[in-house]
Formats: C-alpha cells, structure tokens, sequence
C-alpha cells in the first residue's frame, strides 16, 4: 500500500465535473491505447536486435514512478481548469501517436524495399535482378538487338517446362501481328506491279506472332528455372489513308505489351531488362545502403519509443489522478477532503482486496447488492496495469 498524492485542483460547476466525469473514462482509455501502442513497438524493435532493454519513466521502472507519484506542476499547472488540463494532457499524447504512425509507415517503407531488394538478390531467374548475375561471360555469346524493328527480350520458364517452350515460342501471341497484304504467291509475273495499298489493304487478314523464328537463345538456367532470349518484332506501321480531302495520318502499333500478356498466359515471364555491366556493383552498394538505413531507421524508432513512452506514461498517471479527483468530489462534495491510496494486488488477489475493502469501508446496502447489478462500492475505485 502506498499514498497517492493528488493536487488541489480547480473543481469547477458540478454540471463540469458530470460532463468531466464520462469524458474521462474514455480519455483514460485513449492514452492507454497509444501508450501500449509504443510499448509493442519498442519491445519488438528491442527483440530484434536481442537487446531486450525495459522502457522506463524518467529513468526508473514504471510501477516504481507509480509509488513515487508526484504531480509535474511545470507541466500541468494546477490552477488551471480541469478541461483545459484534460486537453493539454491529450493533445500531447495524440501527437505523440500521429508521430509514431508516420515514423512507423517510414520504417515499414523502408524494411518493404530492403525485403524486395534482398529477394531479388536471391531470387531464381524469374526475380532476381538480372544484371546480379548476367555477367560478361555469359552475355558476351548472347545477341542483343534493341531498333526501330526488333527487340531482344528476356523470358523465364518454369524448371521443366524448357521443352514445351522450345516447341511453341515461335507461335507465341498469334493474333498480334496482322500480316496480311498483296500475295503474289499465285502470279509471279505480278510482283511488284502496283496493288492495292494503305487501308485498301486488309492487313489483318492474316494473323501471326511476332516472334522471329529460329531467334531463341539459351541465357542461364538454375534448379529452379531457365532463361532464353527471344527477339520480337518491335512494331508495325498502320499506313495512313484519305477520308475524302482529309489525310488521316498512320499510326504505329507496339507488339511488346501484347507478347508480354501472351507469354503471362502460359506462365513465362518477360524480364524488363536491359544489360549494364555495371549494374551489379551498384544493385550490391544500393542494396548495402538500404540496410544500412533501416538499420538506422530502427535504432532511431526504438530510441524515439524508449523517450515517448515515458512521456505517455506521465501523461496517462496524470489523467488517472484527474478521474480520482473528479469521482472524489463527486463522491463525497465540497469541500474537498479525501485520502487516495495506492494498492499493489498481485495476480488473481484483486477480487480478494476488492471483497477486503468492502468490509472495511463499506455501507451493508453496497454488501448486499444484487450480483447482476451494476458494480459499486462507496469508495472511488480505479483499477489499471501498468
């Protein structure tokens, strides 16, 4: 058992202190709320590093700070009015919580793009980042062609699905390309002699892929899958034709996006690509500094948690002091003359110290309540955790 200081505080109009009184409760709950919001995070933090430390209040355990209670009067000046204390009190601890859920989003940020950045590192060839492990032995016998009309793209197979692959890639994306057109296939003496053009001609009579047959080629392969270099046909020009005086000016159409869909469907995945020797060096230095940053995001986090809990905490032993205070007055009236006391129950005496301070301080109508009734006892009673 230990005494509980509580100030001499304004006590208002009772209308105030009425108000005040179901306000509180949820005030008192809200602190809480935050407050173990910070404790989770601090401890996770510290239990990743293995470094478990105790967060403390001003430097000493928190039940410690409770039996030593005294009101921070430079802080909480208490002449002022309770409402005004009861807004300073939670305005300091919602900033408190709107700076952790920034802090928090960041770090998280920071931890997705290393987590994805290490997966790619040690992904198989559908994830890894290509320039990792495409190196100049391996490139150095691998055509590339980037034009106007072809482009060399990278593909990851499923491991055992290299067979199948080899046999349909040049059918890939069928219906993309439009290859019709004049077909002097039947009259050779014709070649050449003036035909029907732009959109006269039906282009997407015929369709086709755009693959350039024969192009693959075999890139890598690891336990889980393999990679081959497909060239394409980049794009093709829908020629432009006349809607009376008006020109109506061609366009041109990109295959890639279409060939990529294509290529999802049967699960072979198109890798963005494009070689640079030097890549590797720097995916290695920027994947060094990501974890040199969230390294420093979370001793920065843990820190910040170990000196806002104990702020938090402050605050939230204050608003309990406030509730006392209030329920007190509202208790026992004008003037104001009680004890507060501080009990310490240990785990599963609360009921028995309940059912004790009934005994002693206790009307036989509180003794005698109705179980199903609403708990009362006549005395203040505020029960919480540390």
């Amino acid at each position: 058992m230990f005494k509980f200081e509580i100030p001499s505080l304004m006590v208002g109009t009772l209308d105030s202190l009425i108000n005040m009184s179901d306000d509180l409760g949820k005030t008192d709950s809200l602190i809480e709320s935050i407050l173990r919001k910070v404790e989770k995070t601090g401890q996770e933090l510290s239990s990743y590093t293995g470094n478990k430390s105790e967060l403390t209040v001003g430097g000493v355990p928190a039940k410690r700070y409770i039996q030593q209670f005294a009101w921070d009067y430079a802080k909480y000046p208490n002449r002022r009015p309770l409402k005004d204390l009861v807004s300073l009190i939670s305005g300091g601890v919602s900033a408190i919580d709107e700076e952790l859920k920034q802090l928090g989003t960041s770090f998280a940020d920071k931890m997705v793009a290393l987590t994805e950045a290490t997966r790619k590192k040690g992904g198989n060839l559908m994830v890894v980042s290509l320039n990792d492990v495409l190196t100049d032995d391996v490139m150095r016998n691998i055509e590339v062609l980037d034009t106007d009309y072809l482009k060399t793209l990278f593909i990851a197979i499923p491991k055992g699905a290299e067979e199948e692959f080899t046999k349909v890639y040049e059918k890939l994306g069928g219906d993309i390309v439009g290859y019709g057109g004049p077909d002097w296939s039947g009259n050779t003496n014709g070649l050449g002699s003036a035909v029907k053009y732009g959109n006269l001609v039906d282009r997407h009579g015929k369709h086709g892929s755009p693959v350039v047959p024969g192009s693959i080629q075999l890139v890598k392969e690891d336990k889980e899958s393999t990679l081959f270099a497909v060239t394409i046909l980049r794009s093709m020009y829908e020629p432009g034709y006349y809607e009376g005086d008006e020109f109506i000016a061609g366009t041109k159409v990109d295959f890639q996006e279409g060939f990529v869909t294509a290529c999802r469907a049967k699960r072979y995945i198109v890798r963005q690509f494009t070689y640079d020797p030097n890549q590797a060096s720097n995916s290695a230095m920027a994947l060094e500094q990501l974890q040199v940053e969230v390294d420093g995001m979370r001793t920065g986090l843990n820190r910040w948690c170990k000196t806002h809990y104990g702020e938090a905490f402050v605050a939230w032993m204050h608003i309990k002091v406030i509730r006392v205070f209030v329920e007190s007055v509202l208790r026992y009236g004008l003037p104001v003359d009680f004890t507060a006391v501080l009990y310490k129950a240990m785990n599963g005496r609360d009921v028995q110290l309940t059912a004790a301070l009934d005994n002693a301080f206790g009307s036989e109508e509180a003794q005698d309540q109705d179980e199903d009734a609403e708990e009362y006892h006549d005395f203040v009673l505020l029960k919480f955790d540390p």
